[in-house]
């Protein structure tokens, strides 16, 4: 039975291979991405089967948030799966290039403030208001026969558990997402909803290669006893298994996903 899925920050790295996980198995994709709107019908272009789209809205203003997910149902009929997997770390301009991060040492406290501001409102006020919109929509309309009223799955970091010294408010909000994860598993899991997370380690994506063919590449590497970082690939599969029917009892769960780098 195919579902309907959405996907936020879908345009690149683990949300487009979530996406193409879930389009291989048979179901429709909404990739929602802020501003990368040719990027993400790429991904879209990319997709095997078809009734994909792509929604662009930015997840730090409130205001956009019903109405990416009333689009989304709009084309999908009814969202079946949300995965929460957009999210942000703030850089700050240092002479004339960017520093990872905020550490706090080396940031002023009004940029300390709007980066924590910035950085709750998308990685986790936003994630939270699609999970309302959304989770009341499979309330409201019921699902198709043989298919499970939702399963929403947030994508959280090691970093939640182990800390983010340059990103404090990054790791911060993951904890805090994972947090809101558990309470809205025991709230949902009474109309069948199931609510899970994932807590990956580093991951290999455009966006960290600079890191990983960098001189610390080897140190990032020896982190996990597997002597390398994950793919956007197995995560994308990770995130599609949390989803599924067989993944159900785990509801309220947070899978580590990071190769032993990190256990806790």
């Amino acid at each position: 039975m195919s579902r309907g899925v959405l996907i936020t920050g879908a345009s690149r790295g683990v949300g487009a291979a979530a996406a193409y996980a879930f389009a291989t198995a048979g179901d429709r994709v909404v990739l929602h991405c802020r501003g990368a709107v040719e990027r993400a019908e790429q991904v879209r272009a990319g997709l095997p089967g078809d009734g994909h789209a792509v929604v662009a809205a930015d997840l730090g203003d409130p205001a956009a948030i019903p109405a990416l997910v009333g689009d989304s149902a709009a084309v999908l009929g009814r969202i079946d799966v949300l995965v929460n997997n957009a999210a942000m770390f703030v850089d700050e301009p240092v002479a004339g290039s960017r520093r990872v991060g905020h550490p706090l040492p080396e940031t002023s406290y009004e940029d300390w403030v709007a980066t924590w501001r910035r950085t709750l409102a998308v990685n986790l006020e936003g994630a939270a208001h699609v999970t309302w919109c959304v989770a009341r929509q499979m309330l409201d309309k019921a699902p198709a026969d043989g298919v499970r009223r939702g399963a929403i799955v947030n994508v959280g970091s090691r970093g939640a558990y182990r800390g983010e010294p340059d990103v404090p408010a990054y790791g911060a909000s993951k904890a805090r997402l994972h947090a809101l994860g558990q309470s809205l598993a025991a709230s949902l899991a009474p109309h069948d909803i199931s609510v899970t997370s994932i807590a990956p380690g580093f991951i290999a994506t455009d966006m960290t290669e600079a890191f990983l063919t960098g001189p610390g590449g080897d140190a990032i590497r020896a982190q996990s006893p597997f002597g390398r970082v994950a793919t956007a690939e197995e995560v994308g599969q990770a995130i599609h298994w949390l989803a599924s029917a067989e993944a159900n009892w785990a509801s309220g769960a947070v899978l580590d996903y990071n190769g032993a780098s990190y256990l806790h």
